[in-house]
């Protein structure tokens, strides 16, 4: 970086965050930060934290101790008013897509737009219906309901919903689970073009080693209460922490990394 380049602007800083349940500690002391228009993963076992980091990053809980700024907003002791504001600056993509089933795909995707905008209803259903053109969906099934969509179009439709709003930032909650390889490959795709045509800075909490390694700029890999590496896939894939090396030792991990490897030797 020279004197001229500024650092890239940064989306999410967590300083010293513990939080524990009971005598159960499950973060002690994190620290992290993701830039502005980078796709960040965070990865570990059952049980290491991520999903409840997750959900202090998008207020549905709160740490014990530390600190969380989003898009520059102190999360600690935030006021209910600046609380509405900031979660209408990120959307965000649940794993078993959160669409409510007694309302059509375009009507859950409208939801965000009557809750907090002023706009007509048919402005509404010409945005839901573009925000499905976005995520790959034809117009038809925004009059189609949850239950009758397949699990590679029901992702597609809750990312669709979690766009509505015109976010700066997005989450998402293992995006590829449940779905075939084709349609996973997909999504894949789906999100690396949100991010380059729209510039987002995307959070993705995943197991799906080959969405890490065709999607993320960094990952961090939370393990033992704390965060135990930051880098690019290719970086954490040489780390000789025990921690991180369990992710790349089996089958299942070194396989993406050979795929990877024979991708980038082929440009």
């Amino acid at each position: 970086m020279t004197a001229t380049q500024s650092k890239p602007a940064t989306v999410i800083e967590i300083s010293r965050l513990s939080t524990r349940f009971g005598e159960h500690i499950v973060h002690n002391e994190i620290d992290l930060e993701v830039q502005r228009a980078e796709i960040f993963a965070l990865i570990g076992g059952s049980g290491s934290g991520k999903s409840t980091l997750l959900r202090e990053m998008i207020l549905l809980q709160r740490p014990n101790a530390g600190s969380i700024r989003v898009l520059d907003v102190e999360l600690q002791n935030i006021s209910d008013a600046d609380a509405l504001a900031l979660r209408q600056r990120w959307g965000v993509m649940f794993q078993h897509g959160g669409l409510f089933g007694a309302l059509t795909v375009k009507e859950n995707i409208g939801l965000p737009l009557r809750e907090h905008t002023r706009l007509n209803d048919s402005l509404i259903d010409e945005i839901a219906t573009w925000k499905l053109a976005m995520t790959g969906l034809k117009a038809k099934v925004g009059e189609q309901y949850p239950a009758e969509l397949s699990g590679g179009m029901l992702k597609r439709a809750s990312l669709a919903r979690a766009l509505a709003l015109d976010p700066e930032l997005l989450f998402l909650d293992e995006p590829t689970a449940g779905l075939d390889p084709a349609s996973a490959g997909e999504i894949d795709q789906l999100i690396r073009q949100l991010r380059d045509r729209f510039g987002l800075s995307i959070v993705m909490i995943t197991h799906d080693l080959d969405l890490l390694w065709q999607t993320a700029d960094r990952v961090a890999v939370l393990a033992d209460t704390r965060v135990q590496g930051i880098g690019s896939m290719s970086e954490l894939a040489q780390s000789d922490n025990p921690a991180i090396e369990k992710f790349f030792a089996g089958p299942r991990g070194r396989a993406p990394q050979s795929q990877n490897s024979k991708s980038i030797g082929s440009r």
